[in-house]
């Protein structure tokens, strides 16, 4: 795409602006003369059989109302970006905008977040000053994915209760958060076997979470799980390290049912959540970790 704007854009977005404005000072020279149309000051169209356009002059307010829009105009262009990728005398730029704004509201909020910083996360997680601030950021950061509950949705993980891929542990929590992680399970159907062998797959992982299944479908699929076994444990437990899910609990994050699994098994699924390490301070990340934290652990569960 940004071969698309090349230095010819700059030249033509600069050409057509200053004409532009040009026009506007030529129709506005050509309408203030007053030229006789008809011996009566008018312009000679009649409507309604009495309605007659008079030829009077542009009102001399509205004229140089006009010629300061356009003198207006031109000195916003000089100051501030507008003719192409000319920057404006004042060096302004939006990016540079949202930047100052954000080192000013980090250096009003660093004494508040500083305070928060030296306290553990469970604790911190019964603290109603920091959790309000924590749910600002959940919603600005979070809830796009998750929701605005944190009860997450197909393909995006429930933070309410105690299922977790990559471990719910205030330090695995804050991990994610500042790194972000890729799942990811490859299309394992030319290693289980058959399409026959895939559902039968599909009906002993249903079993291991005692979903409703085909029992000898189920029994046959026994030993062709020892592929899916490697990341997802030989019980079907999983693995935190890898985050490979439980399947042993009735959390399904991407479906449930026979169809769903042989659907992951045949094609496999890659889940992405983003790093915020660059985007939020350390100190902002570690009041998210315990809102995030806490939305799953009861202030009893907290300790003292």
């Amino acid at each position: 795409m940004s071969d698309f704007f090349s230095g010819a854009w700059s030249v033509y977005i600069t050409a057509a602006t200053v004409i532009g404005l040009l026009a506007c000072v030529a129709l506005l020279i050509i309408a203030a003369r007053r030229r006789v149309m008809a011996g009566d000051n008018t312009t000679g169209h009649v409507w309604d059989e009495d309605l007659r356009e008079l030829n009077n002059p542009l009102p001399r307010w509205w004229m140089w109302l006009f010629v300061l829009t356009v003198v207006f105009a031109f000195g916003y262009l000089a100051v501030y970006p507008g003719l192409g990728s000319m920057p404006g005398t004042f060096g302004w730029t939006s990016v540079g905008q949202h930047a100052a704004e954000q080192a000013k509201a980090r250096a009003e909020t660093a004494p508040l977040f500083a305070a928060f910083a030296a306290t553990p996360v469970p604790q911190l997680a019964r603290n109603p000053q920091a959790m309000a601030v924590g749910e600002r950021l959940f919603a600005n950061n979070c809830a796009t994915c998750h929701g605005s509950d944190a009860h997450g949705s197909k393909g995006f993980p429930n933070l309410t209760d105690t299922d977790w891929l990559w471990g719910g542990a205030p330090e695995r929590i804050k991990e994610t958060i500042t790194m972000g992680r890729q799942g990811m399970m490859p299309p394992l159907a030319a290693a289980v076997g058959t399409a026959e062998d895939v559902r039968n797959v599909a009906n002993y992982v249903l079993s291991l979470s005692g979903s409703a299944h085909n029992n000898i479908a189920a029994e046959l699929g026994r030993s062709k799980f020892a592929v899916c076994a490697a990341c997802h444990g030989p019980a079907g437990k999983g693995n935190p390290a890898l985050g490979a899910p439980n399947l042993t609990d009735s959390v399904w994050l991407h479906g449930w049912g026979e169809e769903a699994i042989v659907a992951m098994v045949t094609n496999g699924k890659t889940n992405v959540m983003p790093a915020h390490g660059e985007r939020l301070s350390a100190e902002q990340i570690h009041v998210l970790t315990a809102y995030v934290w806490g939305l799953s652990n009861t202030p009893s569960a907290a300790g003292p």
